[in-house]
């Protein structure tokens, strides 16, 4: 394949890749409240996040590209995934809501301590017990059966079009760097501008940030979990 045929591959599946991460969903949502919630390396909490999206992705474009995937098409695979991502979205909503509570418990107690280390309004970091922003990312993305049904559908009629396969696998790199680097920039782009703004930030609007991005994602689960139940 051509030089230029490669750079139009990765110009469009950049721009597909960007035009989809712009879009709020579970993962923007998780990325928020992550990097909110990062003591440090805030603006790194994007790009870790999308790590574990982008491995979920590499595998899945290597199951599309060797036809082993087709059982996604059934209607009862986007049924089961509804409603197992729906009980994940819950179960890490519920988890960041409780988390918001806990520092806003312990913001109140601080202000009548003078205790050292109370001041941060957080526990120490030996004491949370949180899943690796990767696996995280990795975990919401595959919990969305909309992530899948875009898969099987515009990423699989992409691929067809351009000949994406094994044999040509130049054409297959040049795809997932140009899709990758569309989530890679904009999730980076996001998490460092509220690293460099947190400092700005009240310290109550920061757990009423943690709280409501809890909430939406407990939303957006109970969402993906019915609409696949949904007549068409």
């Amino acid at each position: 394949m051509s030089f230029a045929g490669l750079w139009v591959v990765f110009s469009l599946s950049f721009v597909m890749s960007l035009s989809g991460a712009l879009m709020p969903g579970p993962m923007l949502t998780y990325t928020i409240a992550s990097t909110m919630r990062a003591d440090r390396r805030g603006w790194l909490m994007g790009a870790r996040v999308v790590l574990g999206h982008a491995a979920l992705e590499g595998v899945l474009l290597c199951g599309l590209v060797l036809g082993v995937v087709e059982f996604l098409r059934e209607p009862i695979a986007a049924k089961i995934i509804g409603v197992v991502g729906a009980l994940l979205l819950a179960y890490m909503g519920i988890g960041l809501i409780r988390e918001a509570l806990r520092g806003r418990e312990m913001q109140l107690g601080s202000a009548g301590s003078s205790e050292p280390g109370r001041e941060s309004g957080r526990e120490p970091a030996g004491n949370e017990r949180r899943l690796h922003p990767s696996v995280a990312g990795a975990l919401v993305s595959m919990s969305n059966p909309y992530f899948w049904i875009w898969w099987i559908t515009i990423g699989s009629a992409f691929l067809m079009r351009f000949d994406v396969t094994l044999q040509r696998w130049q054409a297959l790199v040049a795809f997932f760097l140009g899709h990758e680097l569309g989530d890679f920039g904009w999730y980076t782009l996001v998490s460092s501008a509220l690293h460099l703004g947190r400092k700005s930030i009240p310290r109550t609007a920061t757990t009423l940030i943690l709280g409501g991005c809890g909430v939406v994602i407990i939303g957006f689960g109970a969402w993906l979990g019915i609409s696949p139940f949904l007549g068409r």
